[in-house]
């Protein structure tokens, strides 16, 4: 031991160096745990895989959600009805409808609808190549083909459709009932009747 004699001041600063020691020896100690935890992390795993990536194969479109009820003995059961439409954007494109107590549940239910019920028409360098028409219930549609940089002039289900579909220069002109069920499916019915490409004609070079 020092025979030094021990003042106030002297207290003080041994106290200081002991504080500055013992922070010191903190900081090391955490920097080391810190990276051993670094060292010794795994990587993330996306284990989010599977029906989530299957179904990013096709873009998703929600047309309308509506709440419908269905009267019953027991007495009035309130679900919810979604209308969907889907497409790869590549010539494919389809149409479905869930019901459910549940949102998340109807649009399970429509997405697995409309791959049941996908259909397949030609594209022509971002359009069609013929002029269209048909007529679905009290719905009319006539679709007509545009030249580049026109864009999708169309309203309704049927700037949906034919943004997933893939379809990116080309005008349409719906008449009869707003009714967007009906409308969508005028509107597959048009593209259905398109002849195959074949058959086609193309449209990019402007006169």
């Amino acid at each position: 031991m020092s025979d030094t004699p021990k003042t106030p001041e002297t207290e003080v600063v041994e106290a200081e160096t002991v504080t500055t020691e013992v922070a010191q020896e903190t900081q090391k100690t955490q920097e080391n745990t810190s990276e051993k935890g670094r060292g010794s992390r795994k990587p993330r795993r996306n284990d989010r895989r599977g029906i989530r990536e299957e179904v990013k194969e096709f873009q998703e479109e929600i047309l309308a959600i509506d709440r419908v009820t269905r009267v019953t003995a027991g007495g009035r059961q309130l679900r919810f009805r979604v209308s969907m439409v889907i497409g790869d954007g590549k010539g494919r494109v389809g149409l479905g409808i869930g019901k459910a107590g549940e949102v998340q549940g109807a649009i399970e239910k429509a997405l697995r609808d409309a791959r049941k019920n996908l259909i397949t028409f030609p594209i022509v360098d971002g359009t069609i190549a013929h002029d269209v028409t048909a007529n679905f219930k009290s719905s009319a549609i006539f679709i007509h083909p545009a030249h580049p940089g026109t864009g999708i002039i169309a309203g309704g289900s049927a700037r949906k459709v034919f943004a997933v579909a893939g379809l990116k220069d080309v005008i349409a002109k719906q008449h009869g009932a707003p009714n967007t069920i009906t409308n969508t499916r005028v509107t597959l019915k048009a593209l259905q009747s398109l002849k195959p490409s074949s058959l086609t004609r193309s449209f990019s070079k402007a006169k």
